[in-house]
């Protein structure tokens, strides 16, 4: 009954969030395919930006950054075999900058032995509505991205691969120059770790990773990229590398990427 009502209560929770608000959920590198979820009482901190390259200021109409994505996640459930997290982002410059992500899940092997992790979540669940045409670049913020994810650690090799399909909001997620709605698609996303070390508690974790991802469609999300991971420790980590774009009228030409991300020490539940 107690596992009953929690998942039903952060269910309640997912629905609210998705129905008050773009956003950022645990990701491999530009989308949310990962069979990570934020560990149960464990807040991370992200900074995310993503700038052009040897360009001069005055290039043409070409965005030269994307905002940068100010984010908070914290797991939410007390268990092993089905985790949650939800959280929240701040992104600047933009003038409807708050938005709300969650995900719920199993991890690989907790449905039964070799198990691959199972995954439904929601995010860029924005703000604002839209106040203008489908074909002009005033569309609201509100994608309310939904997807699914099945991921898999690959034996041997060490390489895990993750992918599923996603439908967000139709009026929102469109071509930039055709105004027709893009909004099915799917994502794809792989990583692996090299260089395992253990830290001053014996904790082993790999100091590089190198990942990449994609997302189909010709809208604000479609595009990935491949970067590379330093973990300084095992829950402070930079990534970079480059991320490239299906639609250049929304997002502009191909950019690179630095990415900080911290999990602090638990901050409720058991140590």
């Amino acid at each position: 009954m107690k596992l009953t009502k929690a998942i039903l209560m952060n269910l309640v929770l997912l629905v609210l969030f998705a129905g008050a608000a773009q956003a950022t959920p645990s990701t491999t590198f530009w989308t949310p395919m990962t069979p990570d979820i934020q560990s149960f009482g464990v807040l991370h901190i992200g900074v995310d930006n993503y700038f052009s390259v040897n360009k001069a200021v005055g290039s043409g109409g070409d965005p030269h950054s994307l905002p940068t994505d100010a984010g908070l996640t914290i797991g939410v459930l007390p268990f092993e075999k089905i985790q949650m997290e939800m959280g929240v982002d701040y992104l600047q410059p933009a003038d409807y900058p708050w938005s709300f992500n969650a995900k719920i899940g199993f991890p690989e092997g907790a449905l039964f032995k070799e198990s691959p992790a199972l995954q439904a979540g929601i995010f860029n669940v924005g703000t604002h509505t839209n106040d203008a045409a489908p074909d002009a670049l005033t569309n609201g913020t509100n994608q309310n991205i939904v997807y699914g994810l099945i991921g898999k650690t690959i034996p041997y090799i060490n390489c895990r691969i993750s992918a599923g399909p996603y439908i967000g909001n139709s009026s929102v997620l469109v071509n930039s120059a055709t105004g027709d709605s893009q909004d099915k698609g799917f994502m794809v996303a792989i990583d692996r770790g090299f260089w395992a070390v253990k830290d001053k508690e014996g904790n082993e974790f790999n100091r590089l990773v190198l990942a990449a991802d994609y997302a189909s469609g010709t809208n604000q999300i479609g595009g990935g990229g491949v970067g590379l991971y330093y973990y300084f420790t095992k829950d402070i980590s930079l990534l970079t590398g480059p991320v490239w774009f299906n639609d250049s009228g929304w997002n502009g030409s191909w950019k690179w990427t630095i990415q900080l991300d911290i999990n602090t020490p638990k901050l409720f539940g058991k140590k």
